[in-house]
């Protein structure tokens, strides 16, 4: 697990600068340690990741890798293209630094604070939507709302309850789910070889 975490943390040559808000962080803390582009902590999650100045046009396909951080500064980055889902799955996200021109993912509703500058965007204070929703039914009866990164949530089943609004109680059966699935499988290439078969026949 902690190699492959690493592989965000030096998709950016360099190391995080020493004045750099990770950098600071990280120091503030006696048991994290800084790695290339990542802030750690002893088991190897990434609580920080400084990725500015990396001409990046997109976070990359190993930035999930890096959903366990607390601050990520991605700024003075060419960033195009909507950053929104990006940022799904990061529940732990407390202040991000982006471009100037690039918006907050999940706008003013997903943040405490949204501060605008020169060069760059702070994104602070991720707030838990759960909470600030205006529909408390929004989620079935037998389902709770959990926060699902900034601007998202999500509605997960209680134990004991699945399927459609949480309603089917008890546990949901693979093997009758993939008996189901076997047997439809075999039947259609049962159909498909003795059509193939057929018409080899006669050509």
């Amino acid at each position: 697990m902690f190699l492959s975490l690493l592989q965000i943390c030096t998709q950016c040559p360099g190391s995080v600068q020493n004045l750099s808000k990770v950098a600071l962080y990280c120091k503030t803390t006696r048991e994290l340690m800084l790695h290339a582009r990542c802030c750690l902590n002893q088991n190897g999650t990434i609580l920080g990741l400084d990725l500015q100045n990396c001409s990046l046009e997109d976070p990359g396909p190993d930035f999930h890798q890096a959903h366990t951080t607390i601050i990520i500064d991605l700024q003075a980055n060419p960033l195009k293209g909507d950053l929104a889902n990006t940022f799904r799955g990061f529940t732990q996200l407390q202040t991000l630094i982006l471009p100037q021109d690039v918006n907050c993912p999940g706008g003013i509703n997903a943040w405490n604070t949204i501060t605008s500058y020169i060069d760059n965007q702070i994104c602070q204070g991720q707030k838990n939507l759960c909470n600030n929703t205006g529909n408390p039914e929004m989620c079935p009866e037998n389902g709770s709302c959990v926060p699902d990164g900034p601007g998202f949530l999500q509605c997960v089943c209680a134990d004991g309850f699945h399927g459609y609004k949480c309603m089917r109680q008890g546990s949901f059966s693979l093997l009758m789910f993939f008996g189901i699935l076997g047997s439809t499988t075999l039947s259609i290439s049962i159909l498909l070889w003795g059509t193939q078969r057929r018409k080899a026949k006669t050509s």
